[in-house]
């Protein structure tokens, strides 16, 4: 028998979500989404019924926050306390030694290598590779087609555009963003914004 789990977020994030639970043998039995206008729709055949807030009536025996705002989820995931599950899409490739955190999400064709790490809630979007001992912090985006060579460190919050790289070693701090395409040769500092090829800073702001 299958488990059932709900989704937080109705958008075109959380289409994939519910994809991706569906294939790793789960039951997506509803959706729940802030836009009221949404309430009473269908999301891939799934059911939207209220607000985020509202979430835990569904009693589902998992839950999973399918928003793409990195703030947005840490934001619920401190206010709500629901039993939140990571989901990988059989079509990953994940290292049986690679620790998931609570919420988690790990998209198609997804590769991600020994001793790697993820925090809670972080997203590692279609197509994304890891390469070894990498550590993505809480809440961390990885977009379509990023590639982490191996030692890279990504802190909370940290954002990582479409198609984006970054060098063995290298650090992309708390709350920072990379943009497309950029690939990143230095240390990225805290709330940084960088983009380019190489990447450059564009500015910086507090965590």
């Amino acid at each position: 028998m299958s488990r059932t789990a709900a989704v937080l977020g109705a958008g075109g994030h959380g289409k994939v979500v519910i994809a991706t639970l569906r294939a790793a043998g789960w039951e997506v039995a509803s959706a729940w989404d802030d836009a009221e206008a949404r309430w009473g729709e269908e999301v891939l055949g799934v059911p939207i019924r209220g607000p985020l807030e509202r979430a835990g009536e569904a009693g589902a025996e998992g839950y999973v926050l399918a928003l793409g705002s990195n703030r947005q989820r840490r934001r619920l995931a401190e206010a709500l306390d629901l039993p939140w599950v990571s989901a990988v899409h059989p079509a990953a490739v994940v290292h049986p030694s690679v620790a998931l955190g609570p919420g988690t999400v790990v998209f198609a064709g997804v590769v991600i290598q020994p001793d790697s790490g993820v925090g809670r809630h972080a997203i590692v979007n279609t197509a994304a590779s890891v390469d070894h001992d990498c550590r993505l912090g809480d809440f961390v985006h990885v977009a379509p087609g990023v590639r982490l060579a191996g030692g890279v460190t990504v802190g909370e919050g940290g954002l990582l555009g479409i198609g984006s790289s970054v060098l063995p070693g290298l650090a992309v701090g708390a709350w920072a963003t990379v943009g497309a395409g950029a690939a990143v040769v230095r240390k990225v500092p805290d709330g940084a914004t960088v983009a380019g090829v190489p990447a450059r800073l564009l500015e910086r702001k507090p965590r």
